[in-house]
C-alpha cells in the first residue's frame, strides 16, 4: 500500500472528519510552471540558470584543450631538461582539470518554476545554481593560478622556450575568454593569474623590449577582460529575451490548471507531511481532537511511537536512509492499522501518533502496541537491526486529546528509559511521575537561579590508587517535594521549558566555583582537572563552546582544567556540533568520550581529532574478573587507546578484583564506588586530605 492510502478528512463546517481507508485523491505537486506574471526576479533566475547551464558546457568542453596544451608545455619541459617541474606542474594541471570536470557534472538545486532542458543533471538537495557559477569561477581562478606557475618552466620567460610559452599562455587565454561567453568571471578569473604572471616576469626582467611587451600582455588583458564583460552582456540579454517570451506561452497553457489545484495544494500541505504524506502535527492535532469528541460512548486509543536508534541510522547511512526509514515506517503504520478507523500522524521527527476507535479485545491497545513493534522492526531489520521502536499508549476516559498525547508522552518515556522495542501504558504510577514531572519543569528555573542545583564530584584516580586525576562533577537537585532528581530528567526538562542554556551556564558556573574554592583552601586537589557532562540535546542545540569558553574566561579559569564528557553519538554528530568540540579542544579543553563501547560506531569516535580520552562504559567492567569476553575486549580497547595516544579510563569499578584486572591490562585510570563515591567538594575535600595525611604518615 502506498503512502498515502490512508487518510483522514479534515472536518467541513460542524462537520465531524470522515475516516476511511480509500485512496484519497492527494494532489501531486504541480508541473514546472510560472507565476502569473514573469518579473524579473523569475527571470533574473532564468537567465542565471542558462548562464550556469552554459558555464559547465564550457568547462568541459574547454578541459580536453587545456589538458593537451598542459601535455605539450610539460614536454617542452622535458625536453628542456626540466623534467622534474614539468611533471609536477602537470600533475597538478591534470588534478585541478578533474576536480573542474567532476564539479560541473554535480547535479544543482533549480529555482522554482525556472524550467531545466533535458539532459542537465539537477537535484533536489544539490547546491544552488549561485553556488555552482562562484565554484566555476573560483576553480578557473585557481587553474589561472597553475598556469601563472609557468615562468617556473623557462627561468621567467627568460628561456629559448619562452616563446613557445608566452604563445600557449596568451593562446589559452583566448581561447577561455572565446569558450565563457556566458559568465565573465570565469574566463577573467582565468585569465588575471596568467597574464599578471607574464607581465611580472618581463618586468622583473627588465630591458625596453621585455617593458614594451610587459605593457603590450596587460593591454591585451584589458581587451580579454573588456571582451568578456561584453559576451557576458549579450548573453545575459538574448538569454533575458528568449525567456521571456517562452514565459509569456506557457503561462497561458497553465494558468487555468494552476487555479484549479491551488487551493487543494495549499489545504494539503498545510496539514500533511510532505516526507511521509501522512497527517502532520497540527493535521493530527486537529482531526484527532474532533474525532474523540463524537458522543457515540465509544474509547479512543492513542499510541505514540519513537524509534530507537533512529540517529544511529542517519549518522551511519545518511540522511537519505533515514527519510527512507520514515517513509517505511508510514507505509508499515498504514499496512497494520487498514482495517480500524485509525488517525494517523507524524507528530515530529521520528515520532509517530495513531488513535484509533476500541471496537473489541482485538483492538486492545497493548496488542496493537505488539503488532506495530513487530512488523516495524522487520520492515527496518536491513539496517542491521539497530531500530525498533518505542510505544507510548492512553486511553481515552474523561481525558481530551491534549491530556492524552501528555499521557502517551509519558508513557513513551516510560518505555524508552526501561529498553527499547517496548510499549507502556499510562497508569497511576506514570500519573505521578507525570506530576512530579510537571512540579520539576515548574521549580527548574526557581531551583537555578537560588542556586539549589548543586554539584558533587567523584574522583578519577590513577590504577594503583596513589594520585587523584581529576574528577567528575555530578548534577545534584534535592527538590523540596520530590526528593532527588535524576539528572536526566532535570535534562529533559530543561529542554521542554527552554532553559537548557541557563541550566548549563549554572553548572559551568558552579564547577568554576568549585575550582576556585579547591584553591583557596590550598587542597591538593587545586590543580586536576574536572569534566562536566553535557548531553547530545544540548551539544546539538545550544552555542556549548561559547558558553564554557565565555564563562571560563569570565571566571579566570583556564580551560586545560576543564573537561566536557560528551557520547558516542555527540561525536559523530552534524558538522555544527564536530565544530563546536574542535573549538574546545583548541583552546584546550579536553574532550572525553563517555559510555565507549555502547554506541553505534566507537572505532569512528576514537578516532576523532578532538577526542583525549574515552571512558569504557561500566556494563563492561561489571563482573570483569569471571567474564573473559569482557576482559579480552576492554584489552582491546586499552590497547587501541594507547596505540592512539588516547587515555582510557575504566568507570563503574565496584570491587578489588575488577580493579586487579584492569591494573593488569594497563588500564592507567580508574572511577567507581569501590575507590570512592561522589560527594559534596567539602567532603570530596576531606577525603583528599585524610589520604595526603596517611601518605605522609607512611612516608614518615
Amino acid at each position: 500500500m502506498p503512502i498515502g492510502e490512508m487518510s483522514v478528512g479534515l472536518p467541513g463546517r460542524g462537520g465531524v472528519p470522515s475516516i476511511n481507508c480509500a485512496p484519497p485523491m492527494i494532489p501531486s505537486a504541480p508541473a514546472t510552471s510560472l507565476t502569473a506574471s514573469v518579473d524579473d526576479e523569475m527571470l533574473s533566475r532564468m537567465v542565471r540558470t542558462d548562464q550556469m547551464v552554459a558555464v559547465r558546457r564550457s568547462v568541459l568542453a574547454a578541459i580536453p584543450i587545456n589538458v593537451v596544451l598542459s601535455c605539450t608545455a610539460a614536454l617542452v619541459a622535458l625536453h628542456a631538461g626540466r623534467a622534474f617541474e614539468g611533471l609536477i606542474w602537470l600533475l597538478l594541471s591534470l588534478a585541478l582539470n578533474g576536480v573542474r570536470s567532476y564539479i560541473s557534472r554535480w547535479p544543482f538545486a533549480p529555482w522554482p518554476g525556472v524550467a531545466i532542458e533535458s539532459g542537465v543533471a539537477t537535484s533536489p538537495d544539490g547546491r544552488p545554481v549561485e553556488w555552482h557559477l562562484r565554484a566555476a569561477a573560483f576553480m578557473a581562478g585557481v587553474s589561472g593560478c597553475v598556469w601563472a606557475l609557468i615562468p617556473l618552466l623557462c627561468d621567467g620567460y627568460s628561456s629559448p622556450q619562452a616563446v613557445f610559452y608566452l604563445t600557449v599562455v596568451c593562446g589559452i587565454c583566448a581561447g577561455s575568454v572565446t569558450y565563457g561567453i556566458a559568465y565573465a568571471f570565469v574566463p577573467i578569473s582565468f585569465i588575471t593569474p596568467a597574464l599578471l604572471s607574464v607581465a611580472g616576469c618581463l618586468v622583473f626582467a627588465g630591458g625596453f623590449d621585455n617593458l614594451s611587451l610587459a605593457a603590450m600582455v596587460l593591454l591585451y588583458l584589458g581587451a580579454l577582460v573588456r571582451g568578456a564583460v561584453h559576451s557576458d552582456r549579450a548573453f545575459r540579454e538574448g538569454s533575458r529575451i528568449r525567456n521571456e517570451a517562452t514565459a509569456m506561452a506557457t503561462q497561458l497553457r497553465m494558468a487555468h490548471a494552476k487555479s484549479l489545484d491551488a487551493a487543494q495544494q495549499l489545504a494539503f500541505r498545510a496539514s500533511h507531511d510532505s516526507l511521509t504524506g501522512l497527517l502532520n502535527r497540527e493535521g493530527f492535532t486537529e482531526a484527532a481532537t474532533l474525532h474523540i469528541t463524537v458522543p457515540d460512548g465509544r474509547q479512543h486509543g492513542l499510541l505514540l511511537l519513537d524509534l530507537d536508534g533512529f540517529k544511529a541510522v542517519n549518522d551511519a547511512f545518511g540522511h537519505k536512509a533515514g527519510d527512507r526509514v520514515l517513509q517505511d515506517v508510514a507505509s508499515w503504520l498504514q499496512r497494520e492499522t487498514a482495517d480500524m478507523q485509525a488517525v494517523l500522524g507524524r507528530w515530529g521527527g521520528d515520532e509517530f501518533a495513531v488513535l484509533y476507535c476500541l471496537r473489541d479485545e482485538r483492538q486492545a491497545p497493548a496488542a496493537i502496541a505488539q503488532a506495530l513493534i513487530r512488523s516495524i522492526s522487520f520492515a527496518t531489520s536491513h539496517y542491521g537491526g539497530h531500530l525498533g521502536v518505542s510505544i507510548g499508549i492512553s486511553v481515552s476516559g474523561e481525558a481530551g486529546f491534549a491530556d492524552m498525547i501528555s499521557f502517551a508522552d509519558e508513557a513513551l518515556h516510560e518505555a524508552k528509559r526501561t529498553g527499547r522495542n517496548r510499549y507502556q501504558v499510562f497508569d497511576n504510577a506514570l500519573n505521578q511521575r507525570l506530576a512530579t514531572r510537571r512540579d520539576v519543569e515548574r521549580d527548574l528555573l526557581q531551583a537555578i537561579g537560588a542556586r539549589d542545583i548543586g554539584v558533587w564530584y567523584q574522583p578519577i584516580m590513577t590504577s594503583d590508587g596513589r594520585e587523584v586525576h581529576s574528577l567528575e562533577a555530578l548534577m545534584r537537585w534535592n527538590h523540596p517535594r520530590h526528593g532527588h532528581i535524576a539528572p536526566e530528567d532535570v535534562i529533559h526538562a530543561a529542554a521542554s521549558t527552554g532553559v537548557a542554556e541557563p541550566l548549563l551556564r549554572h553548572l559551568v558556573d558552579e564547577v568554576c566555583r568549585g575550582m576556585r574554592q579547591l584553591e583557596a583552601a590550598g587542597s591538593s586537589l587545586a590543580s586536576v582537572p574536572v569534566a562536566i557532562n553535557v548531553s547530545p540535546r544540548e551539544m546539538a542545540q545550544l552555542a556549548v563552546d561559547d558558553i564554557v569558553l565565555g564563562m571560563l574566561k569570565l571566571r579566570g579559569i583556564a580551560p586545560r582544567r576543564l573537561q566536557i564528557e560528551i557520547t558516542e553519538e555527540v561525536a559523530l554528530d552534524t558538522h555544527a556540533t564536530r565544530g563546536r568540540l574542535s573549538a574546545l579542544s583548541a583552546a584546550g579543553v579536553v574532550i572525553v568520550v563517555d559510555d565507549f563501547g555502547v554506541g553505534f560506531s566507537s572505532l569512528a569516535s576514537l578516532r576523532s581529532e578532538y577526542v583525549r580520552q574515552v571512558k569504557i562504559d561500566r556494563s563492561f567492567i561489571l563482573d570483569l574478573s569471571s567474564s573473559p569476553g569482557n576482559e579480552v575486549l576492554v584489552d582491546s580497547i586499552v590497547q587501541l587507546g594507547h596505540s592512539l595516544g588516547v587515555q582510557v579510563v575504566a568507570e563503574g569499578v565496584e570491587t578489588q578484583a575488577e580493579l586487579d584486572v584492569l591494573r593488569h591490562l594497563g588500564c592507567g585510570l580508574v572511577q567507581g564506588y569501590h575507590l570512592a563515591r561522589p560527594a559534596p567538594l567539602a567532603d570530596v575535600m576531606a577525603w583528599a586530605a585524610a589520604r595526603s595525611a596517611t601518605a605522609h604518615a607512611r612516608v614518615g
